[in-house]
């Protein structure tokens, strides 16, 4: 088993951020209290605090033709379960930050991806590679 990991973010309404992360993406809701909350994300844990001050606007990197955003996190699923939260997403009004696309075609690492973006301007992608055991080659 691969291990799960743990990251914490700010936002700046965490009942607007609950109904975001267990409605659009589905995660389940775990421990919380009025200053935080804890969220499963396909198995790993990411825990929103409020913090309406450390929300900002991340900076950008140009890669494969598009600004990504250098603060980001996200999950690597199977291509059917990130076809599956592709179409909840699109179907749920949210806006693509950057919209599905297979990104370095034909090369080493060629991956489905997308961005969207929380109601506290926390940015999120979810990927899926052409052949897993590619992740990490150069």
């Amino acid at each position: 088993m691969i291990p799960r990991f743990h990251i914490a973010f700010p936002v700046h309404d965490i009942e607007l951020c609950k109904t975001f992360y267990t409605k659009i993406i589905g995660c389940s809701l775990g421990r919380e209290s009025d200053s935080w909350v804890d969220f499963n994300l396909f198995g790993h844990q990411v825990v929103a605090h409020l913090s309406p001050d450390d929300c900002s606007v991340p900076k950008t990197n140009y890669v494969d033709d598009d600004d990504i955003p250098s603060r980001h996190f996200g999950v690597i699923l199977t291509k059917e379960k990130w076809e599956k939260l592709r179409k909840k997403i699109h179907n749920s009004g949210v806006q693509f930050l950057i919209k599905p696309k297979i990104r370095f075609k034909d090369h080493n690492g060629e991956q489905f991806t997308f961005f969207i973006q929380d109601p506290s301007g926390n940015i999120l992608e979810f990927k899926s590679f052409k052949n897993k055991d590619a992740i990490f080659n150069k």
